[in-house]
């Protein structure tokens, strides 16, 4: 039991916490891992309760495989090989493991009860998408509809909320739809003896539900539950928690609320309001004091995260002191922002001030991983990536380059055999091989023979294929020919547009899940990058981009700085942390603006990526984005008007220091703009048409002159409001009326 004199105040309460139920709400930093840990130890070795009488859950086997190692060396043993010297190990028997492995086992054990044999197997991502496909198929419905993906994301839902086929509430045709398809799918893993991962809750939950005997036998047995990462339970799992604790009502419960941003997995921060009413006798205990972050760090994570309503508020502190202050950089733009990031870690490391490791940047969406990774490789320094493919290597990027390589050369066999069915056109396996051999057979390269049998049955090779697979090889040859003549008069982005709308990939890339958008915006990023080549040839662009992803694929080195999503970054922890795009539309992102519940999850994303930072914390962003001559112009992030001035250093974007007072006529700090300049200081003015190279006629909306250069507000009947630098967009003025 020396374990408890290490221990603060607060941690020694929660390990000690008499019965009952308790609620161990722990900030950032605060050992909660370890109160977990040492709670199941100290209940074997002190309070006398068997392992096989206690039941512990948390989110990932790393996590489980950590608590068991530690409560095995706590209780002095070494969990190698399930014995200590031939004995049993102290804790054999806990039940540990992640939800859905616990409920798996269960599940096995009781299958007697349940419309499935004991040997069921479990579906893979994978299989349960092919099985949705094959339920849209049985039911007759258009795949293009009813994306699979977008269903299966729906079902998922309903399944996590507890609702079986029967009850899928119906408010919409496409509820109605979803409603059969989920029946016709649950039919499916029925035959096949499967479930999928959402089963085991939902099966579990209604095995302890709907089977009295079964409930009390669990209950009797698990004197005591543990659960980590409270806040990340979706409503299914919360309600197998309280039924496996009704017996004995010994459910210990550690999480943070405030460091809830699974919503799209399902997890719901409100089962820990839920705990709290369903358990009105719990012992609250918070854990405070920190042992990551300097206090000033503390204070503007504190700072934001006091804005979200409905939560219970905890006073972060540390013994480290205070720390250097947050250091807040405005680029003018993207570019600036990724090359600020790369020098500074640069200096950092030449000082000998951190290691490179020590270093992490962070992100709220994966495309914005480009330009950070061109930076670093540009200047030649290694990274790790972390939670998502280097940007080249990203399946969606790799689509579209290979539609411009094979519009370039369509002698390039890999590319056209990577997208001859991408988007899925009935082309297979079969037919491409047929095609391979016709082409060998004319002396063609396989891309001018499908090219050449775009002309249908005046081709010589038309007769060498079915109907059936001659048709769409014929539709695609078109396009390719169609594609090879706008090449020749048209600028790389502008040939992007045309392939990207003729395939239509925004409909097939974005199915209407989270992965879908992500996936569609690093399409876009991927065109912010053809703009610069608006006088550059694609063969530049082609080279280019080889280059880069040549690069790409080198092997970096385990000290080197870490660039990861904010999600990713969570249960992490780095020495220096930079945040990069905080402005508004990034963090918060522009999806959750009208989504009052998404925009709190938006602020515990920002809260999780100040609280990763140790020593030093970076918050960056830029006045453009977009690329050279197309960039927009952004506003600050709303998040970074909470961080107190006091703590910040760097300066705003009227060049003023944060040491220097508020204006009295400011209500905000961080966007004080300049005064707008006097129209005849202006070239474009309100009113005025004006052509643009790419998006045709426009008409301005406002100018201004900002940090020396004008920038232009214009709406364009092809795209919208678009922001642009009047330097260096080409902007054409087709008449002076205002």
């Amino acid at each position: 039991m020396d374990f408890l004199d290490k221990l603060n105040p607060q941690q020694r309460q929660a390990v000690t916490a008499g019965a009952g139920p308790v609620l161990v709400l722990a900030g950032p930093g605060s050992g909660k891992t370890r109160v977990l840990t040492q709670r199941v130890a100290y209940l074997i070795a002190s309070e006398g309760v068997r392992p096989w009488q206690m039941l512990a859950v948390t989110f990932t086997n790393k996590a489980a495989r950590e608590m068991e190692r530690r409560v095995h060396e706590l209780l002095g043993g070494q969990a190698q090989g399930g014995q200590t010297q031939g004995l049993p190990l102290p804790a054999d028997g806990l039940w540990l493991g992640t939800f859905h492995a616990t409920c798996a086992r269960l599940l096995r054990r009781e299958a007697e009860h349940l419309p499935f044999e004991s040997n069921f197997v479990i579906f893979d991502d994978d299989d349960q998408t092919r099985l949705v496909k094959t339920a849209i198929r049985d039911l007759n419905l258009d795949e293009k509809s009813y994306r699979p993906p977008s269903v299966h994301a729906a079902i998922s839902r309903a399944k996590n909320e507890l609702i079986f086929p029967d009850d899928y509430p119906v408010q919409t045709y496409r509820d109605e739809v979803v409603k059969r398809v989920y029946k016709r799918y649950q039919e499916l893993l029925k035959q096949s003896n499967g479930v999928d991962f959402d089963d085991l809750l939902l099966w579990t939950a209604h095995l302890l539900s709907e089977f009295p005997a079964v409930r009390e036998k669990y209950a009797r047995r698990f004197l005591h539950v543990l659960v980590d990462e409270f806040q990340d339970t979706n409503f299914a799992q919360y309600t197998l928690l309280k039924h496996l604790a009704s017996v004995h009502g010994n459910i210990f419960c550690v999480g943070d609320p405030d460091q809830s941003i699974y919503r799209w997995r399902g997890a719901d921060y409100r089962n820990v309001q839920r705990f709290e009413q369903d358990f009105p006798d719990a012992q609250v205990i918070l854990l405070e004091q920190n042992y990551r972050s300097r206090q000033t760090i503390l204070d503007a994570a504190m700072a934001v995260i006091d804005r979200n309503p409905h939560r219970r508020r905890k006073q972060l502190f540390t013994e480290r002191g205070a720390g250097e202050k947050l250091f807040f950089y405005e680029a003018l733009d993207d570019y600036g922002e990724a090359s600020f990031v790369v020098d500074t870690i640069a200096g950092l490391v030449a000082s000998k001030t951190v290691e490179p490791g020590e270093c992490a940047v962070m992100y709220r969406t994966n495309a914005q991983s480009r330009l950070l990774e061109e930076a670093f490789l540009q200047a030649r320094l290694p990274y790790r990536l972390v939670g998502a493919q280097r940007f080249y290597g990203r399946r969606e990027v790799k689509d579209i380059i290979a539609y411009l390589r094979l519009v370039h050369n369509p002698a390039d066999e890999i590319s056209l055999d990577r997208i001859i069915n991408v988007p899925p056109r009935g082309i297979g396996d079969k037919t491409i091989l047929a095609l391979h051999t016709a082409a060998r057979g004319a002396d063609l390269t396989p891309g001018a023979a499908v090219m050449d049998l775009a002309r249908a049955d005046a081709s010589p090779l038309w007769t060498q294929f079915t109907g059936r697979a001659a048709l769409p090889l014929s539709d695609f040859g078109a396009l390719l020919a169609n594609w090879r003549a706008l090449a020749a008069r048209a600028t790389v982005s502008e040939l992007f547009d045309r392939i990207v709308a003729d395939i239509n990939y925004k409909e097939y890339i974005d199915d209407g899940t989270e992965e879908g958008a992500e996936r569609w915006e690093n399409v876009q990023e991927l065109r912010r990058l053809t703009l610069e080549y608006s006088t550059r040839t694609m063969d530049e662009f082609l080279q280019d981009v080889a280059l880069i992803s040549d690069q790409d694929t080198l092997t970096e080195g385990k000290n080197a700085p870490t660039l990861l999503t904010l999600h990713a970054a969570k249960g992490l922890e780095f020495g220096t942390v930079f945040i990069v795009g905080l402005d508004d539309g990034l963090l918060p992102h522009s999806r959750s603006f009208d989504d009052p519940e998404a925009m709190e999850e938006e602020r515990r994303l920002f809260y999780v990526g100040i609280t990763r930072a140790k020593d030093r914390l970076y918050l960056l962003r830029a006045l453009r984005r977009g690329g050279y001559g197309y960039a927009e112009e952004t506003l600050p992030s709303r998040y970074l008007d909470d961080i107190p001035p006091e703590l910040l250093s760097g300066k705003t974007r009227t060049g003023r220091s944060f040491r220097e007072p508020r204006r009295a006529d400011s209500p905000s700090w961080l966007r004080s703009d300049p005064k707008p300049a006097a129209p005849s200081q202006t070239q474009f003015r309100a009113g005025m048409r004006i052509k643009h190279s790419i998006w045709g006629e426009g008409i301005v909306l406002n100018a201004r002159l900002q940090d020396g250069d004008e920038t232009v507000e214009a709406v364009f009947e092809s795209v919208g409001i678009k922001r642009m630098v009047a330097s260096s967009a080409n902007l054409k003025i087709l008449n002076n009326k205002k």
